[in-house]
């Protein structure tokens, strides 16, 4: 359906999802109706349906992958240019800041709750974030290879995965208890790591 939209079809399909994404946030998935939507959007039943013919469950889905979008992109610009260690810590502060923001309410676990985590279109989106979230970080470490700020031999992957599964485990208990001391200390745990893995090699 995407591929064949127009410009004005894809930016009017993005508006609705966008607007379900605020309406999701406000009132939650089990409050949230089509005609919340409709109002939001200034959108008739029938675009809604012409752009998710699967109604609200497509919508759903659509309004994860944006929020899915949205993890890294508020992380930016320095998620895609951890080439410094001064890049690093900013985009420490700006991990925190984006989930201290958010507090106790995820909007996406939310919907994966809605719509189901086990289902195909979820899983995927899911598995997209992490795969691209990791891509992010191995690409950062390699540039400070690249530059002699951390070691050849690191095993970049595997560094990555683990300061990735760190992230989530922080922000899980921050979930469930509204502190972020868990991902405060992940992300300062998982730079020093780094650090250290520097200081050992000269």
């Amino acid at each position: 359906m995407r591929g064949s939209l127009t410009a004005k079809g894809q930016a009017t399909r993005g508006r609705i999802i966008q607007g379900a994404a605020a309406v999701l946030r406000q009132k939650g998935v089990a409050l949230m109706t089509l005609d919340d939507v409709l109002a939001r959007t200034s959108t008739s039943k029938s675009q809604l349906f012409h752009y998710f013919p699967g109604g609200k469950d497509e919508l759903l889905l659509a309004v994860a992958q944006f929020e899915a979008d949205q993890v890294l992109e508020d992380q930016q610009p320095y998620l895609g240019c951890l080439d410094s260690w001064d890049a690093w810590y900013r985009w420490r502060d700006a991990v925190i800041e984006r989930y201290e923001e958010q507090g106790d309410h995820c909007p996406l676990g939310s919907l994966f709750l809605q719509i189901g985590r086990d289902t195909p279109g979820a899983r995927a989106i899911v598995n997209k974030l992490l795969r691209q979230w990791q891509e992010h970080l191995a690409t950062g470490i390699r540039a400070m290879q690249a530059a002699g700020h951390i070691p050849a031999s690191l095993d970049v992957d595997r560094t990555a995965a683990a300061l990735l599964a760190g992230i989530q485990g922080g922000v899980s208990i921050l979930l469930s208890t509204g502190r972020s001391t868990h991902l405060h200390a992940a992300l300062d745990e998982g730079i020093m790591t780094l650090r250290h893995a520097a200081s050992a090699a000269i």
